[in-house]
Order: C-alpha cells, then structure tokens, then sequence
C-alpha cells in the first residue's frame, strides 16, 4: 500500500510531495493514522537542520506536531491501544534514564533525537511512534484544534511551571501573537498573573485584545516599549519567544527584584550582556525552558478539553498547500499556529 508524504531529501531543502509505501510497526511501536498535523517555526527549524542535520536520516518526512488514530500495532503493545486518538511526544526519550524516571523526558540522558527529524513525523497519512510517544488525548476533541497541544500548549504549561508564576504577579509575553506566544498568555492567566502581551503586528495585537482582553503594548522599538504604569515600569517574569538581542537586553532591564527571565529560542550566535552585580542585587534569575515533560502535556490536553485554554488554528492547508503556510510563518503573518489537515 502507498500512500501521499511530503519529504525532504536534503536539510534546509524543499519539500516534495511524493507516494511512498505505508510505514509498519516495529517492536514497541504504534502505526497511527493523521488526521491532523500542526504548523509552527519549529518545524521550520527541523526541516532546516538546526535540531539534527545527519545526512543517512534522509529522506524525512517533518511534523511533529501530529493528531490522529492508532490503527495498528506492533509486537509487545497491547492491541486495546488501536482506536486510541493520540497526540505525538516531540523528544524520543528512553524511559529508562533517571531523567525520565523523573518525569523530566525532555531532559533524557540518552536522548535519540526528535519526531520529523530522527524519524518520519506527521507531514504523511500515517506514520509509525514509539507506542510511548503517542498520548493519548481526551475524546471528544477537535484534531485539527488538538495540534496545538503537543507543542503550543504543553510549552507554556511547563513555561509556568520553571517560572512558578504566581497570581497576581507581572507577566510579559515576547511576540504574544505567534503560536506559542498566544497559548502562553492564556497559561499566564490561568495562573492569576496579570499579562501584557507584546508584538509588533497590530492584527495580532488587536486580536489578543478582542479575543482574550490582553493588554498588549507594540514592541517594533523595544526601546519605546512602556509597560502599564500600576507596574511602575517593571515586570516580575518576562518570556522571551523573539530571541533577539533588542528583545533579550530590553527583557533584563525591564526584571524586577526577584524577577526571572524565561528564554525558549534557540538561534544559533545570538547573545545578550547580564551584568552579574545587577542580577545579584535583584536576585533576578535567567531561565532556559525546554520543551514539557509527558505530564504537562497530558495536563495541556486536559486544559483544552475543560475550556480552561482555547487554541488558535488561524490556518488550515491540505497536504499539497504546505508551502504557502510555511511561508507565512517565515514572513512573520500567521496568527497562532497553522494545521495541515489529512483526513475528514
């Protein structure tokens, strides 16, 4: 049996869309059906080569952030879990490590790559997982909308976690409107904290506000950017999604007394200066999230499932339309997160 995959044959280069044979579950894996397969700039980075560039994993097929139906199974996986709707664990994790038996799988010692990079992700109508990289999700949820949890949603889950937001504590989101940035709002929130959002796309701006009634600020020149005044100009958690020297240097000036800079990005020769003697005097922390544990995201499904957080898929594209909305993420005009939709 053949079916439609778009891959890549060379890191940093285009996508083509091509028949290849169906994938077959191995010991310990599960065979899953997309349904649907989210769209963010970290697939970008992936097809890029920026999270692993080993020639011999070519070809691939990206997505990482997949939703879709168990319809098989291999040796040693229980047949109960086909039918099952899933959503795709990013890190291949061991399981093993004291990491992971730490619920830290995003810290795994013997960490074997990522989903669409090391092994063929969900840019195809059906691809093979360890069967532990496929969660299951909460029914009924919409699988287009559930692309946002695996990555959009669980980040910022765990992003409140290693921040500790408190209620009522001042919470800056960098590039609010992407789609991490408008999740992460949402999570703040949900945590009591009182949030400004900035970006420098008014559409997205006015769209946080009319959506979710975030007070949001332009940051085109950080240097401009004023915080409201009941914060008397300082912030006590600020999460950085931009990852640019003007938004990291403005971010460090603008902590608080115990305030902690939150960085997620991950672009190679980009730095910033903190001066030890001000950090020491603030006791201001600086902060590297990196992605979420199996937990967070069982918990970002759950959130979604409540209504407690509502995901943003300004875009739906078929599989032959991938192009288009990757450029729309490069351009810096999707709002949210954008899905590749393969079934229904």
């Amino acid at each position: 049996m053949l079916m439609k995959a778009q891959r890549i044959h060379q890191w940093g280069g285009p996508l083509a869309l091509e028949e290849v044979p169906n994938p077959v579950p191995g010991e310990g894996e599960v065979l899953i059906q997309v349904e649907a397969c989210g769209i963010g700039l970290t697939v970008l980075n992936c097809i890029r080569g920026d999270l692993g560039h080993d020639p011999a994993a070519l070809p691939r097929v990206p997505g990482h952030e997949l939703v879709g139906r168990i319809v098989g199974v291999g040796p040693g996986v229980p047949d109960e879990r086909v039918g099952e709707r899933v959503c795709a664990y990013f890190y291949l994790f061991c399981g093993r490590c004291r990491r992971c038996l730490a619920g830290l799988e995003s810290l795994c010692e013997n960490l074997a790559g990522y989903v669409g990079v090391d092994r063929d992700g969900g840019y195809a109508e059906m691809t093979v997982l360890p069967a532990r990289n496929a969660l299951c999700l909460p029914e009924p949820l919409d699988p287009v909308l559930a692309t946002a949890i695996p990555d959009a949603i669980a980040t910022p889950v765990h992003v409140a976690h290693r921040a500790a937001i408190q209620p009522g504590e001042r919470v800056v989101v960098i590039a609010a409107g992407g789609g991490v940035g408008i999740h992460m709002v949402q999570v703040a929130r949900l945590h009591g904290a009182d949030v400004v959002g900035l970006d420098r796309a008014e559409d997205k701006l006015a769209y946080l506000r009319q959506q979710f009634q975030v007070e949001t600020v332009n940051s085109t020149d950080f240097a401009g950017v004023q915080l409201p005044a009941r914060w008397t100009g300082k912030a006590d958690v600020i999460i950085d999604l931009l990852g640019r020297p003007a938004s990291l240097t403005w971010a460090v000036t603008a902590l608080d007394t115990g305030g902690r800079l939150v960085l997620l990005t991950t672009f190679p020769g980009i730095g910033f200066q903190a001066t030890p003697r001000e950090m020491v005097f603030r006791q201001a922390s600086i902060l590297g999230s990196r992605y979420a544990s199996r937990w967070e995201l069982d918990r970002a499904a759950r959130l979604v499932a409540s209504g407690h957080i509502r995901p943003v898929v300004s875009k739906r594209v078929g599989l032959d339309e991938l192009g288009a909305i990757h450029e729309s993420l490069q351009q810096g005009t999707l709002l949210g997160r954008g899905a590749v939709v393969l079934t229904g």
